[in-house]
């Protein structure tokens, strides 16, 4: 299946500054496709170039298999940025506005609102709305045109924790709709409930790029200890189904998928290789904890 967007080495210099470093991966078409890293780490940047806000200084990206054009990005629905709407004017006007501003979506107003459940309040005064019902009009602006795409920058930044929900399950209904969603977010707990696929960035650097649930998987990590650790190093080696072992100060790790280490046989294993364990301890290691690691190494 052709990539909704394809990445290509993409750099950007500013001045001396490198804020993206040759940043290339594929967007599946229908996946909810998280950008996620600290602040600082060139996710805004990269959604610019995306979006024809930004040049590039070197790299090349294709939007379904093509050079992105203007015509091709007006069918593309983007909120990069605090919505720019009028206060005085009801939400129905402003997305009038936002329409005439398009040149098209107007037909699509009502149903852009019902999608951001602001119907009820459609003629309501933009200086009414909570922050969380400004941030749903300015996805139903996007909605204008009914585009494939949507491009997020942090869609739930300052808001509260009711306003981060109702964006979150928007998000969501959105992608049962089958439109492929890209979004770019600091926050792992965002992206692990509503993305299905991830790019980890750091200081303009990809780290890791995939479906969450490969990226971002659990681990379980099984802590061995015994009084002759250098010996033990060398039993657990031949140990089945782990994916790491790290040699510790005083113990040993071995890392196995989430859910799949067995201490009975571990503890078996290494009797019948000729060592005693005085410590066996299972440890489930977190998301929280692969990001840090992620990002942090």
């Amino acid at each position: 299946m052709q990539p909704v967007l394809s990445l290509n080495g993409i750099t950007k210099f500013y001045g001396k500054i490198q804020a993206l470093n040759n940043v290339s991966f594929d967007v599946p078409e229908g996946s909810v496709f998280g950008i996620l890293g600290p602040n600082g780490s060139g996710k805004t940047t990269m959604l610019g170039i995306v979006m024809d806000v930004l040049k590039p200084t070197s790299g090349s990206f294709e939007f379904f298999g093509k050079p992105a054009t203007s015509i091709l990005r007006k069918d593309i629905g983007t909120l990069l940025e605090t919505p720019n709407f009028y206060h005085y004017l009801s939400g129905e006007r402003n997305l009038a506005i936002a329409a005439e501003i398009k040149g098209k979506g107007r037909e699509n107003i009502p149903a852009a609102l019902e999608k951001v459940n602001l119907t009820e309040r459609r003629t309501s005064k933009f200086s009414t709305y909570s922050l969380g019902m400004k941030q749903r009009l300015a996805i139903a602006s996007a909605l204008l045109g009914n585009p494939t795409v949507l491009v997020f920058d942090e869609p739930t930044n300052g808001l509260d924790p009711v306003g981060i929900a109702e964006i979150r399950e928007l998000i969501k209904r959105l992608a049962g709709e089958g439109k492929t969603i890209i979004m770019a977010s600091h926050m792992l707990d965002e992206v692990e409930k509503v993305c299905t696929h991830v790019a980890i960035m750091k200081r303009g650097k990809l780290l890791a790029s995939g479906p969450v649930d490969e990226i971002l998987v659990n681990e379980d990590i099984v802590e061995i200890s015994a009084n002759n650790l250098s010996q033990l190093e060398l039993v657990a080696s031949g140990l089945p189904g782990y994916t790491t072992i790290k040699k510790q100060s005083n113990c040993i790790h071995a890392l196995y998928p989430s859910g799949t280490a067995d201490l009975e046989a571990i503890n078996r294993h290494c009797f019948n290789s000729g060592v005693a364990l005085n410590h066996l301890l299972l440890k489930k290691k977190s998301l929280e904890a692969k990001f840090f690691e992620l990002t942090n190494n």
